[in-house]
């Protein structure tokens, strides 16, 4: 019978490759969750195409004001008519004043239209407004 030696010191063995597997599997697991996360409109707007791409980082508060090719006007979720959109912004603003509003408009929207949505969106106070496009491929 062979005995044990207990003053004999064995350092423990650290697997790589095994943690490497993990670390892989973790990285793909969040990639592919962060993608259903993503805040998507539920209506269909073509924005228009754009060569230059200007990435900037998410803020926390991010409010979209879009309009239709049809016109109609949506914040966020919600369709509102134009002397409505102010009113939305002020009530928006008192509660947060750092609020990122992004405009996105339909590629068929009459220019006018759009024009029109961003005045009363400067006038109501607005520090922070973007506007949507998709980059050129």
């Amino acid at each position: 019978m062979k005995r044990r030696n207990f003053r004999e010191n064995n350092q423990p063995l650290v697997m790589i490759i095994p943690m490497i597997d993990i670390m892989l599997f973790l990285l793909v697991f969040f990639m592919l969750s962060t993608i259903y996360m993503v805040q998507t409109n539920n209506f269909q707007v073509t924005l228009p195409q754009s060569e230059t791409k200007q990435q900037q980082e998410n803020p926390p508060n991010v409010i979209k004001v879009t309009v239709m090719a049809n016109g109609e006007i949506m914040f966020e979720d919600e369709k509102v008519q134009k002397n409505q959109l102010a009113q939305k912004i002020f009530k928006t603003l008192s509660a947060d004043n750092e609020t990122f509003f992004v405009l996105l408009g339909d590629k068929m929207t009459r220019y006018e239209q759009v024009v029109n949505v961003l005045e009363i969106m400067k006038k109501s106070g607005i520090r922070h407004i973007s506007i949507a496009t998709e980059v050129k491929q």
